[in-house]
Formats: C-alpha cells, sequence, structure tokens
C-alpha cells in the first residue's frame, strides 16, 4: 500500500520561497506589506508545493484552530494598549481570531487566564508586561509557542521582543547636544526601575562620547509630575546655566517644564526640554509641545506578531530582540517659526 504525501503547508511555503511563514501568509493573502518580488516568489512556491490554504486558518500553519491569546497586565495602560493594536494589525482582519484577557498583574489570575486561553485550543499566547523589566515566564505546562512583548522573558531560551531603551536615551541626549546644549540635567524615574538605568546609561555615553558630564548625577524619583517639578527646581538652584534637561518620561518631563515657568525660564530657550514615552495626549497638550522619545509600541506589537507565527511554523526565535525607538522633535527642544 502507498501512503499518501501529507499536503503541503504554509511553512512549506516558507522555507521554499526563503521568507518568514508571517510574510508568505500576507503574501498569500494579498497585504500590501509585501514587494511584488516576494510576493510572486511566494505564489511560486505554493504553486509548485501544489499548497492548499486551510479556510479555518488561513495566515497560519495549516491546520491549526486561527485563534491566539493576547494576554495582558495592564489593559488599561497606554503601554499594552498600542502594542496589542500593533499585534492585531498584523494578524489581520478577519484572518486569525485574537482572544485578549487581563492578568490585572495578578499571578493567580495570570494562571486562570492561561489556562482559560489553552482551553480555547489557541495556537499561540502573546503575554504583554505592565512595565519593560523582565518578568517571570508562564508558569505550568505551556504547550503552545509564546512570544512575550514589551517586558521580556527572564529564560533566555523564550521568545520576547522589547524597546530598547539604552538607544532611546542616547537619541534623546543626542537630540539635545544637536540643539547646542551643553549644561544639561538628568531627571528619571523610579530607582527599582531597569528601563531607568538603561535610559540613564543611553544618555550618559552619547553625552561621554561628546567629551560633556551631566551637571550632577542623575536624580531618580517617582514617574510622576510633582517629582520632575520638585527636581528641576532643585537642579535649576544649584546649576542656575542648565540649559538642557533629559527626562526619564514624559510625566516628569511635564513636571519640570511647569517649574521652569514658574521660575520664570523660557522653554526651550533658556533650558531646552525632552522625555521619554510619546504620551501623546500629554506630549502635544504640554505647553510648548513636548520632544520625546516614542517606543514605537505598535511596531513591537506587529514584530511580536510575526514572532508568534514563525513559532507557529516551527521556527522560532530565541532570546531578547530590541527594537529601536524613535525621536519626536517638537517645541520643548527646537523654537518654533
Amino acid at each position: 500500500m502507498v501512503e499518501k504525501s501529507k499536503p503541503a503547508t504554509l511553512g512549506d511555503v516558507a522555507r521554499l520561497a526563503g521568507v518568514s511563514i508571517a510574510t508568505a501568509s500576507k503574501a498569500l493573502n494579498g497585504r500590501a506589506q509585501v514587494r511584488d518580488s516576494t510576493r510572486e516568489k511566494v505564489m511560486r512556491s505554493a504553486e509548485a508545493l501544489a499548497f492548499v490554504p486551510n479556510p479555518l486558518a488561513r495566515g497560519l500553519l495549516s491546520g491549526q484552530t486561527g485563534t491566539v491569546g493576547l494576554l495582558t497586565s495592564d489593559l488599561e495602560g497606554r503601554f499594552s494598549i498600542p502594542i496589542m493594536m500593533g499585534a492585531e494589525d498584523a494578524f489581520g482582519a478577519g484572518s486569525t481570531s485574537v482572544f485578549l484577557c487581563d492578568a490585572r498583574g495578578d499571578a493567580i489570575r495570570e494562571q486562570h487566564q492561561v489556562r482559560a486561553l489553552l482551553s480555547r485550543h489557541v495556537d499561540g499566547l502573546i503575554v504583554v508586561g505592565a512595565r519593560p523589566d523582565p518578568r517571570l515566564p508562564l508558569a505550568g505546562e505551556i504547550n503552545v509557542p509564546v512570544v512575550y512583548a514589551y517586558a521580556p522573558s527572564e529564560d533566555p531560551e523564550d521568545s520576547s521582543v522589547t524597546s530598547d531603551n539604552v538607544q532611546g536615551g542616547r537619541l534623546a541626549a543626542e537630540h539635545l547636544l544637536s540643539t547646542g546644549r551643553r549644561s544639561i540635567g538628568i531627571i528619571t524615574g523610579d530607582r527599582g526601575y531597569g528601563a531607568a538605568h538603561d535610559r540613564l546609561a543611553g544618555a550618559l555615553s552619547a553625552l561621554h562620547d561628546a567629551g560633556i558630564e551631566p551637571v550632577q548625577d542623575a536624580l531618580f524619583g517617582s514617574w510622576s509630575e510633582g517629582w520632575g517639578r520638585g527636581a528641576a527646581r532643585v537642579l535649576l538652584e544649584a546649576h542656575p546655566d542648565l540649559d538642557g534637561l533629559i527626562c526619564g518620561s514624559d510625566q516628569v518631563a511635564r513636571g519640570a517644564m511647569d517649574a521652569l515657568r514658574e521660575l520664570g525660564r523660557e522653554v526651550p530657550d533658556d533650558v531646552a526640554v525632552i522625555g521619554h514615552d510619546n504620551w501623546e495626549v500629554l506630549a502635544t497638550n504640554a505647553r510648548p509641545p513636548l520632544s520625546t522619545i516614542d517606543m514605537n509600541l505598535q511596531e513591537l506589537g506587529r514584530r511580536a506578531a510575526g514572532m508568534l507565527f514563525d513559532a507557529i511554523g516551527g521556527s522560532p526565535t530565541r532570546g531578547v530582540e530590541k527594537l529601536p525607538c524613535r525621536l519626536m522633535v517638537r517645541g520643548s527642544t527646537t523654537p518654533t517659526s
């Protein structure tokens, strides 16, 4: 008796075409994000393998359920929502069903939500953290691929993607230096956050490369406008020649700008201020609008979805991938004409 050959899968098409599972899916589904030459190569590979898409799992590896789980610890947070929007955009409207669960930062609730998602036979999970520091991997036996977004897993064998906070800090310092600032202070947030130290390390590295030292050691405090106001007053009292401020978050920067205005200093003419996060509702409504570092969170979500596609297709990544941040220039560092 001759054994019938197994039907070709999306993973087979991707391997023959030399592309990722996500790219093969987009090409076969007519998505606009694929180059014409790549789409043609995928189509030729699909034809050569007599590939027939599974309508139940269109866009994912044939034979799967076409559902994924998104588990967040901060559903109301301004960081997790853009990530989830990017992930859902990458999955594609109608091609993949997404089950969203909120663990509310509670480990027991997280385990319950994971069990609930696995009971629905999801093909994979994206876990979105509430803060960018490494977290413990999911507890228990997880029999589907998992990608950790924003908060990377502490296990180097896991797949994680996060923003490059060191590069973000460097961008902030380089921008202030490019505007001619030389007497620069640094105000950041909670000392217990690794992101605060990473952003500081990037800023210090850029200043060092320019042959400049900050006016004093960085000031750590809370991620709040109140802390920004108080710290800015302390810095200006000790260093009246201050002409630039690097702040670890937009909230800190907004508070610092309030203090500078109260002390009669013009922003940016006297002191240029830059934040971090690009919390648009806050940054664009500041007086003047706040220059800041954008963590590219929607792209981070799209990348997490792509990594999950690849893992479902049998090609998981290992370790932490760091995505570059973007500089958003507004009136707090560059005078508007």
